[in-house]
């Protein structure tokens, strides 16, 4: 296409990398570069919806800010040099310390962007198995460690979340989330918005719960005011009332369950009048909820991210189960269902090993591994504590751990002791200036993309696969070839080891599966595959052997990535679908509504009830514009008046004579800031608010933009000693904290004070 200036331009269709979404984007592009992003109006799952930050694709793609060399450091300076002598920094600083101190002096931490990238999807699996350290840290266990293991216990897999199935249900109640600034989450949605009023306008509801009226909230049939980290009581008041009237109704459930009578006994110790005086929602409007799920057609329960970063996280996640459970909603259109992907091949059977914790425990504090990793608040202890095994060198990868952990005041210091520390990042962040060696993967435009998370979390099920929009830069490395030479020095193979033997290897540990499952030799299968690429090679092969493949060639018109190219919107694979009991890995192979030790914690939360609870305490917040702390180097998404603001209810204001616009000094067990106050009543008295995943422009940094946006850190707030037992999740809402009026004019807005 030629554009009015005679310049040549091109279209191009990709899936949006940015958050869980997975909407399409269209592009156009000239001269190496994009100059146009707009939602794909043919997508078969977003069909055309678009938020800023996928308008941005292009300014994220091209920004200055963006590394495009590799860095090391030299005399406490990053500077710029070839990606040979970057991997052998890697192995003359990596190498010695596994040698001497063994594998468990390295650590580990997995950053929120992994799951946006194809390379994190399939290459962070051989570097955790090839380093060997139990000193694995990721951002799940600040997120959403709570939910995987409520769903470990109950379906026997961590990774089997059911999602709600939004455009058929007739009553949604959404908890701790506010997928109208998010998109969703753990739950991917296209215009969640649209397929929210989409429920209203066939004459259905749903209903808010949230300490603040969120825009969510402002938009629903109804909105309550909860008090932070109180949805468990909530919900076992639900649960209560509907075994008191006789409201419990498993339906097509009966069979597949075990664990209800066990649930009954639980909940006698949560009536409705003794949770309301915990979670502020009145006695008789939790009956009202109950009596509404157990009555509406079909109705579903959705909890997110204000449900897990709590206390007891993992309860409140089990009980949202539990409800959708006993209303008979569980697995059944217009309740909450579970997807499959493209990528992913049904069980034959139920049953299985079921889930498991603490196979081993941390070194400093004895916290059990979940899911294979260990609670990253405990991150900082064993970078501190002397003693066989403390972790000396550190691996990050697409992380800025010292925003978004709890204590980050604390974990920042502890950076700068390491031995050795390496990060694979597009930027030179509040994290990686710490780093000896910076690997920098291309930008998302010159790299294929399929969403592995998030596909097996849609809540309609389909299939797309978007090729590099952009060719390659001829200084970049492929991300693939970045996590398979970490790999092979981890493996003591050397820095100078071709990648393509482990892309090699990988591709027939691959086509192996492909033989036993197809019945048909690895070397007849390995003709067939196709992809110009390592990654698209290895999808090929998940996709033809998956659940909707075309299994080379026994059946025709199933999924291939050569389908996937040629229709660039998107397969549209139909509404989710009744997958019990084939989804259950319990070993019973039912639904164990009740394991022991859901059932044991319980306890804890009914101790919990006798609590004072007048302590003023802080939440964060989302904005559409922002995805924690990796978008906010785009002047397009910072733009505009300051989101990085203390939310005060005005009561609350006035009781402390904190005025609008002022500053206030904001103080919790763990630290001390300053941040400028918003009176507002979006949120309920008794509670503060700051946005989390700001606090840029701290020395050495090299993001322009985000550092004349700094903001707060509000994780200097976080206590890393509040955790959710169960799952070892951070504890970052609820947080008690004192509020005083800051009169002084010394000290600047955003300062983090000592």
């Amino acid at each position: 296409m030629i554009d009015m200036a005679g310049v040549a331009t091109r279209t191009a269709f990709r899936t949006c990398p940015l958050c869980e979404a997975a909407c399409g984007l269209e592009l156009t592009t000239r001269d190496d570069r994009i100059v146009a992003a707009r939602g794909d109006r043919e997508h078969v799952f977003s069909h055309g919806f678009i938020c800023p930050k996928g308008a941005t694709f292009g300014e994220l793609a091209a920004d200055p800010d963006r590394l495009r060399r590799p860095l090391v450091r030299r005399g406490g300076t990053h500077v710029e040099v070839g990606w040979d002598e970057a991997f052998e920094a890697v192995e003359r600083g990596l190498r010695p310390i596994i040698d001497r101190y063994g594998p468990h002096a390295v650590a580990l931490y997995l950053g929120n962007p992994n799951v946006h990238t194809m390379a994190g999807g399939l290459y962070l699996t051989p570097l955790l198995r090839t380093l060997g350290t139990r000193n694995i840290f990721s951002a799940s266990t600040v997120d959403q460690m709570p939910k995987h293991v409520a769903c470990g216990y109950l379906y026997g897999n961590p990774l089997t979340i059911p999602v709600p199935d939004l455009d058929r249900t007739d009553l949604l109640l959404v908890l701790g989330a506010n997928p109208w600034e998010s998109n969703g989450s753990l739950a991917t949605a296209a215009d969640f918005p649209g397929r929210l009023k989409a429920i209203q306008a066939r004459g259905g509801r749903f209903v808010v719960v949230d300490p603040r009226r969120t825009r969510t909230a402002e938009h629903a049939d109804e909105h309550l005011f909860i008090r932070p980290g109180t949805d468990a009581f909530l919900l076992f008041g639900i649960v209560h009332t509907l075994f008191a009237e006789g409201l419990v109704e498993l339906g097509g459930l009966a069979g597949h369950v075990t664990g209800v009578d066990e649930v009954r006994e639980l909940a006698g110790a949560f009536p409705p009048e003794r949770v309301s005086a915990v979670c502020a929602v009145p006695a008789e409007r939790i009956r009202g909820l109950a009596r509404e799920l157990a009555a509406a057609p079909t109705a579903a329960v959705y909890g997110r991210i204000g449900t897990c970063t709590v206390e007891f996280g993992t309860l409140t996640s089990w009980l949202v189960d539990v409800v959708n459970v006993l209303t008979g909603n569980l697995d059944r259109p217009g309740g909450v269902m579970f997807p499959l992907a493209a990528h992913v091949s049904p069980r034959p059977r139920a049953g299985g090993k079921g889930f498991h914790t603490g196979r081993w425990h941390s070194r400093v504090r004895a916290l059990p591994e979940i899911k294979g990793e260990l609670p990253v608040a405990t991150l900082a202890d064993e970078i501190e504590t002397p003693g066989d095994e403390q972790v000396r060198a550190f691996v990050t990868v697409a992380g800025n751990p010292v925003l978004s952990t709890p204590n980050s005041e604390r974990l920042d210091r502890a950076l700068g002791g390491l031995d050795f520390m390496v990060s694979v990042d597009p930027y030179l962040n509040e994290t990686t200036r710490h780093a000896d060696v910076v690997l920098p993967p291309s930008d998302p435009a010159r790299k294929g993309h399929y969403d592995f998370s998030f596909l097996a979390l849609a809540v309609r099920n389909f299939a797309a696969y978007s090729p590099p929009v952009l060719p390659g830069e001829p200084a970049a490395l492929d991300e693939c070839d970045i996590l398979a030479r970490l790999t092979l020095i981890a493996a003591g193979r050397g820095a100078t080891t071709d990648p393509a033997i482990l892309h090699e290897q990988m591709l027939e540990q691959a086509l192996q599966r492909a033989a036993a499952a197809t019945g048909r030799a690895a070397s007849e299968l390995r003709a067939l595959v196709t992809g110009d690429h390592p990654a698209e090679r290895l999808l090929d092969i998940a996709l033809r052997t998956g659940a909707y493949g075309e299994r080379f060639g026994a059946s025709p018109g199933g999924l291939s990535l050569d389908r996937l190219l040629a229709e660039p919107h998107g397969v549209d694979l139909g509404p989710l679908q009744p997958r019990l009991p084939e989804v259950l890995q319990t070993p019973s192979g039912k639904v164990e509504l009740c394991a022991a030790p859901i059932a044991a914690d319980v306890e804890r939360l009914r101790t919990a009830l006798g609590r004072d609870h007048d302590d003023l305490v802080l939440v964060g917040r989302r904005h559409l514009r922002s995805n924690n702390s990796w978008m906010h180097n785009v002047p397009a998404l910072v733009k505009g008046r300051d989101r990085c603001t203390l939310q005060v209810h005005p009561a609350d204001a006035a009781r402390l004579a904190l005025a609008d616009g002022g500053d206030a000094r904001v103080t919790s067990r763990a630290g001390t800031l300053s941040a400028r106050v918003e009176v507002t009543d979006r949120v309920m008295p008794g509670v503060v608010s700051l946005p989390h995943g700001w606090g840029h422009g701290l020395a050495g940094t090299r993001m322009a933009v985000a550092a004349a946006h700094p903001g707060v850190n509000s994780n200097v707030l976080t206590d890393e000693f509040v955790i959710d037992r169960l799952s070892g999740n951070s504890v970052l809402n609820g947080i008690p904290v004192e509020v005083k009026a800051e009169f002084s004019d010394t000290g600047r807005v955003g300062e983090v004070l000592s």
